[in-house]
Order: structure tokens, then C-alpha cells, then sequence
């Protein structure tokens, strides 16, 4: 992105700002402001901040809206399911979550997917859970999922406000600020419920990571005891008010300093701010490519696909959570992971969680795998699929989840001509 353009949108944010505020505003100036400062601040709905690559200028708005309704039709992303189970949150918010088991013993006739993993070997008794990202869902891990499925036992699910589960109740009850910490006790609740005893890998991306952090914080002994495995994918230990988001200086200085208002503003007008997220949302999918991927080849049903769990996170629990990041601070907890194999992640071209994190909770946990993956952005998972897969099947190897000598390879990718089995 040019500096003018990050200029240029930085002056919309703030703009719909001011005319936010304005309390007299009439409904119909309201509908178009929201409708743009919706946009703006959806970018935070991948994770992103205010910022924008209109792409494919020449061609036309009603084929744009015809190829998005045929990747829906068509994409098979996000279409895993397994056994849907329910935890709640120590506020009565109700957790879903899915387990995918193991596949009873097929005896000699292994399928050529269990033979690439295990051999003639069982799987280790272990439950790999993931933990998705701010306004994703599980289905985030659609990749990872269909490589371990029926192969190790997983457990999916979908934070507070998010995907199938329910809205907060602390929040819509009592009107409390979400916290990373909550999220943490949320993952406690999940885990108690899905995966009551055994040893436990814990993987999660981006917010997920910092739910994970924040489990740690507050149950160390529950690490200590059963999670033989982590996994850090985009994610960051704090300091997360100090990411550029890949705006000039001016740019988001003014993006910080008005975004508090815009978001309070844009939570209470949730309607209208919807309206306009769908009235411009050929804007609102640049924005969200801009800040999701760093390849300009991403499968266009990947990018439909990330697009579509975006743009079904309300815009309140957009303003909801974000406040939270810039509280979250769990530099101390990953202490807790130190005796244990882990793996840190990153996209090096990530403008959300910039690798530079990845590189700090390296340096905290200097035995951890440290994988940056060139031409990769904040959903590296969906975008360089074989890639996170493979790693995580090393981890699976080092927490003795998997023999010796497995690969992935073939799974998990997005090519049709190696679909999972």
C-alpha cells in the first residue's frame, strides 16, 4: 500500500469518526458513514487494522457479486464436521466445540492416508485442540483438520461471540470487557468438558495463541500436568499496540488516536454497520486480502472462504474485543512452556501479528522450532496450508504423538488433485 492510500483511509476513519460523534447526525449521513467506517473497521475483523487495496478495478461490480455467490456455492472450505459437544464458561456462556476421533482399527486394511502417518502403528493417546483467531471460527483449521482427521483425536472449537458458540454472557448480561483472560478460563472450561484426562497438544493462532498464553497464566499446573505440545501460530505475548499494521507514521497515529470512538460508536449502531459492511463489500473483501494474505495467487475460494467466517463476526464483537489486545500482556506465562516441544509460526510478510512476536516468544523459548514462512500474511494456515500441516506433524513427532519418519505431505493442501481420504 502507498503511502497516500494509507493517508487517504486514515482521513475516512477519522472523518467517520467525527461525524459519529455527532449525536444529531441525521439517520440517512448515519447510514453512510457507518457504511464506510464499517468497512474500515472491519479490516480488524481479520485481525487488521485500517487500510485498503481495491484490486481488479475493470471488472464489474455484478460479476464480482456473481463469482462470490458461485465460490459459495462451490467451496468445500469450512464444510468439516465432527461430534458437536457444548462446555460453558464460568459467566453461563455456552462453548461449542466439535471432536473428530480416531478411526476404530482398520486392521490390514490401513488407509493410504493412517500408512503415510503411522505405519502399522497406533496412534499416541493424545488430543490435539485448536484454538482460531479473532473474528474466524474453527473452521480456520479446515487445512490441518482434514490431514489429522481420523488419525489423531481433535477437538475444534469456537471462542465466545464467535462461529456456533454463544455470545458472551459477561458481556450482553452485564456489559464487561471481554479479556484475554476470560478467553483463557473459556479454554478451560473447553478442555474440561472435550478432554477431561490425557495428554493434551495445544494449538492456536493468533488470539488463539494468546487464549492458550492466558490458560497458562492462570492453570500452570494444568500445563505442567498434561500438555505435552504447543503450537504458536501468528500470535504475540503483548505489545501489540505498538504494530503499524503497515501504515505510514501519520496514518496510524491518527488510526490509534480515533479508533476507540469510532469502535465505541460503531458497537451501538450494529444494524447500520452491517448494512453498509454489505453495501460495500467489494471494499471490505480488498481489505480483507490486503491484511490476510501476502500472495497475490491465494486460491480465490481460500480468500472467499476467510472472507465469509470474517464478514459473519458481528461488528459489536468487533468493538467488543478489540480492547482487549492491547491490555494483553503474558511475556511471563510462556515460562510455563519451556519444558515442552513447541513450535512458533509466522508469516514473514504478517502486517497483524508481525513476525517480529514470533521472534520474541522464540528468543523467551529458545528450544522451540522457529518456522517463518516467506510470502505469507496473518492466515498463514489457509494460505500456506502443507506447510503448517508438515510442522505440526513434526510437533506431533517430538510429543511422541506420531512415529518417527511421518509426513503430511499431500494433505492438507489446497490442490484438488490431493483431496483428504
Amino acid at each position: 500500500m502507498s503511502e497516500s492510500s494509507a493517508e487517504a483511509v486514515a482521513d475516512v476513519v477519522a472523518s467517520a469518526a467525527a461525524t459519529a460523534s455527532a449525536a444529531g447526525a441525521a439517520a440517512g449521513s448515519w447510514r453512510r458513514v457507518t457504511g464506510i467506517a464499517g468497512t474500515a473497521i472491519g479490516v480488524l475483523a481479520a485481525g487488521a487494522a485500517a487500510g485498503v487495496a481495491i484490486e481488479r478495478m475493470t471488472v464489474g461490480r455484478g460479476m464480482r457479486r456473481r463469482a462470490r455467490l458461485a465460490l459459495d456455492s462451490t467451496g468445500p472450505y469450512g464444510t468439516l464436521r465432527g461430534t458437536p459437544g457444548k462446555a460453558y464458561a464460568d459467566d453461563g456462556t455456552e462453548l461449542y466445540y466439535e471432536v473428530d476421533d480416531v478411526d476404530p482399527d482398520p486392521g490390514p486394511n490401513l488407509s493410504p492416508r493412517r500408512r503415510r502417518l503411522f505405519g502399522r502403528k497406533a496412534p499416541g493417546p493424545v488430543t490435539v485442540v485448536f484454538c482460531h483467531g479473532y473474528c474466524l471460527s474453527q473452521d480456520s483449521w479446515h487445512f490441518q483438520r482434514a490431514a489429522l482427521r481420523g488419525v489423531v483425536r481433535t477437538v475444534h472449537w469456537d471462542q465466545r461471540s464467535h462461529g456456533r458458540s454463544g455470545r458472551g454472557s459477561a458481556q450482553t448480561r452485564d456489559g464487561d470487557p471481554v479479556t484475554i483472560d476470560q478467553l483463557g478460563r473459556d479454554l478451560k472450561a473447553v478442555l474440561d468438558a472435550a478432554v477431561p484426562q490425557g495428554p493434551v497438544v495445544l494449538v492456536g493462532h493468533s488470539m488463539g495463541g494468546m487464549t492458550m498464553m492466558a490458560l497458562a497464566a492462570q492453570y500452570p499446573e494444568l500445563i505442567r500436568d498434561r500438555v505435552v505440545a504447543t503450537a504458536f501460530v501468528g500470535t504475540s505475548s503483548g505489545r501489540l499496540g505498538e504494530v503499524n499494521f503497515g501504515l505510514p507514521v501519520a496514518g496510524v497515529n491518527a488510526v490509534r488516536r480515533i479508533l476507540p470512538g469510532v469502535l465505541k460508536a460503531l458497537g451501538q449502531q450494529a444494524e447500520l454497520v452491517e448494512k453498509g459492511r454489505r453495501a460495500t463489500a467489494d471494499l471490505f473483501a480488498g481489505i480483507i486480502k490486503r491484511y490476510s494474505f501476502a500472495g497475490r495467487d491465494v486460491d480465490p475460494s481460500v480468500a472467499r472462504f476467510a472472507e465469509r467466517m470474517i464478514e459473519s463476526t458481528p461488528i459489536d464483537v468487533v468493538a467488543e474485543f478489540y480492547p482487549a489486545f492491547s491490555d494483553h500482556d503474558k511475556t511471563g506465562a510462556l515460562a510455563c512452556f519451556q519444558d515442552i516441544p513447541v513450535l512458533v509460526l509466522a508469516g514473514v510478510q504478517d502486517l497483524v501479528t508481525p513476525s517480529e512476536h514470533s521472534e520474541v516468544i522464540g528468543d523467551l523459548l529458545p528450544e522451540a522450532e522457529l518456522v517463518l514462512v516467506p510470502d505469507a500474511g496473518h492466515l498463514v494456515m489457509l494460505e500456506h496450508p502443507e506447510v503448517v500441516t508438515d510442522r505440526l506433524a513434526d510437533l506431533l513427532t517430538r510429543a511422541g504423538a506420531v512415529p518417527a519418519g511421518a509426513t503430511v505431505i499431500g494433505y492438507g493442501s489446497t490442490s484438488s488433485s490431493t483431496p483428504p481420504r
